[in-house]
């Protein structure tokens, strides 16, 4: 388990680093992956993290898990806000959601002049999203699947198994609030 938490720090570590100083934004929903990278950053550059939660109020304890998440964050010395976003209706609420919070995440970075955005994605997001456009049938560059960086964004978990961020959060007790819609395995 240790080996496996210390893979979050390692990377986290890796990844600002590679950063100039300033302010860094990390998205932070409440789950196990980006409670491991808010807390592995927090610890890795205290005083320049920004710890950002999307209320996508799709769920009746959203706020309050937003709110969890904001205070959780403080309480380590980060400055923390909750965004609340409006998701439209469409055929794919996950992607309504997705360009919800992405809009809500460019307006932090803008706002606060963060010099990157840290997303909690860890390998097995990297399957899922592969597997899902192929059975959608995507070209070579969906193929591809998720970028370790785009703009702004950077993902620095991606190459690592959930399992790291789970042992992060249970050697560090780090809270979670898991989302249950992750538990939705239709497709």
């Amino acid at each position: 388990m240790r080996t496996l938490a210390a893979a979050v720090d390692a990377a986290i570590a890796t990844v600002l680093a590679a950063l100039a100083d300033g302010p860094i934004g990390v998205a932070c929903s409440g789950g196990a992956d980006s409670m491991a990278l808010a807390a592995a950053a927090l610890a890795a550059a205290p005083g320049r993290i920004v710890v950002v939660t999307i209320d996508h109020q799709l769920r009746a304890a959203s706020a309050e898990v937003a709110a969890g998440v904001a205070a959780w964050a403080r309480a380590r010395g980060a400055r923390a806000e909750v965004r609340t976003v409006a998701v439209e209706p469409r055929a794919s609420i996950e992607a309504a959601a997705r360009a919800a919070r992405y809009a809500a995440l460019d307006a932090a970075i803008a706002e606060r002049g963060l010099g990157a955005m840290l997303l909690g994605h860890t390998a097995r997001d990297q399957a899922e999203t592969v597997l899902l456009r192929l059975l959608r049938g995507t070209g070579p560059a969906g193929l591809a699947g998720i970028a370790a960086r785009r703009g702004p964004y950077l993902r620095p978990l991606l190459e690592l198994p959930r399992a790291a961020t789970e042992a992060y959060v249970a050697l560090h007790a780090v809270p979670v609030w898991p989302d249950p819609m992750n538990a939705d395995v239709t497709l």
